[in-house]
């Protein structure tokens, strides 16, 4: 039998997170977690203990994730991980059963991560809500479509002058853009801009676009050198790269494109929709490969349900079996942007995990169902919470945490 608790000290908290930090590499040491516990509290992270030795843990950022017209509490799932001497023994069931619990009592309605296996979580209600790709672009195939007419000024800023800079940006997409959780200041100093050690040979650069007499993007960017043949064939690393209009967006690749002594661009986490791939001439030079992005759980439908916005009027009545979270069991119906319990007879029937598809917009209820992940039970249901959840642009969140 193990006891699962939040930890209480810093050595309950290191052995918790070493759970799925040696899977990784070396064990945190006390500088780093002291560091990690100012943006995961440490009454946060669940160790689960057999006798008295801790044996795996899982822990949740505290976030507000953007979600379909606004923005709602958010646990942010993470470190979870089961030592291997124990592991096929019910310790993960039993510190996401833990987890879930606490954030109900918590009062955030959803909880989301990010899957290291895509296999892991749907069990624990998890469904995928959004998708995230990569591209690898070879510098000769980095035209842009149409001319772009260049009204802004790029210029290079310090660590310092990003965590002033930086920030509203961000918010900006929070506001266009469902699934992008909140930084706090703590956040963007020990995350986003940080200089771990490991990075100094080839550092994070930090780039302003300024646009009508403000900062509208921003990106991140690290080269990696090499020659070949007396050639340069250096791969260029954009970390994050973040616009505010459809203009600054489009300068700010541009810029990022036409970096000198780069042989290919790389970027990750892009959503399908991302504009890149109609400013580029040649977009399947790219090589985009998408996988899976977030993944989100809905700990309360009546509030999470009633927390977003939606595209069209109308409602549905759903029947959500919900095996880790009894309060979720039953029929809802969604009506006017509000969900309660009713005794309507149920329209649609499906599991937590498809909800949290469903929930963000990125995946359709038709999808679902053609996928045997959904069950229409009364003709045209699914095609009216389509009309209703569906929304654009498509999920992004671009940051694995």
């Amino acid at each position: 039998m193990f006891e699962i608790r939040p930890c209480t000290t810093m050595e309950e908290y290191g052995d918790a997170i070493f759970g799925i930090g040696q899977y990784f590499g070396a064990r945190p040491d006390e500088q780093r977690l002291e560091r990690f516990s100012k943006v995961l509290d440490v009454g946060r992270m669940h160790a689960a203990f057999e006798d008295g030795t801790v044996v795996g843990g899982g822990g949740a950022f505290t976030f507000d994730l953007s979600v379909p017209g606004g923005s709602l509490p958010c646990a942010g799932v993470t470190v979870v991980g089961v030592y291997p001497t124990h592991r096929r023994r019910g310790v993960l069931r039993a510190v996401m059963d833990a987890q879930l619990q606490d954030v109900h009592e918590r009062g955030e309605p959803i909880a989301a991560l990010w899957a290291s296996e895509e296999t892991i979580y749907g069990r624990f209600g998890y469904g995928i809500a959004s998708w995230a790709g990569e591209v690898k672009i070879a510098r000769e195939w980095g035209a842009f479509a149409q001319p772009l007419e260049r009204r802004g000024q790029t210029r290079f800023v310090t660590a310092e002058e990003a965590l002033e800079l930086f920030p509203p940006v961000w918010e900006a997409l929070r506001r266009e853009r469902s699934g992008v959780f909140a930084r706090t200041p703590e956040w963007w100093e020990l995350r986003a801009l940080r200089m771990p050690d490991e990075e100094k040979a080839n550092p994070k650069r930090f780039v302003v676009l300024d646009l009508d007499g403000e900062t509208q993007a921003y990106a991140v960017f690290r080269t990696h050198a090499g020659f070949e043949n007396g050639v340069s064939n250096a791969r260029t690393e954009i970390v994050e790269a973040i616009g505010a209009t459809p203009q600054a967006t489009a300068e700010l690749w541009r810029f990022l494109l036409d970096i000198d002594w780069t042989s290919t661009f790389e970027a990750h986490l892009l959503p399908p929709d991302h504009p890149l791939f109609l400013l580029l001439a040649s977009p399947r030079r790219a090589g985009y490969r998408m996988g899976d992005g977030l993944w989100l759980r809905v700990v309360d439908v009546e509030a999470a349900l009633s927390g977003r916005a939606y595209a069209g009027d109308g409602s549905v009545v759903f029947e959500v079996r919900d095996a880790a979270c009894p309060w979720n069991e039953g029929r809802w119906k969604l009506e006017a942007g509000s969900a309660g319990r009713t005794d309507a007879a149920a329209e649609i029937a499906l599991d937590v995990s498809a909800l949290g598809s469903a929930y963000l917009g990125a995946v359709s209820f038709d999808q679902l169902q053609r996928a045997l992940r959904v069950e229409e039970l009364v003709d045209g249901a699914v095609r009216r919470a389509d009309a209703l959840f569906g929304w654009r642009p498509l999920p992004w969140c671009p940051e694995i945490f």
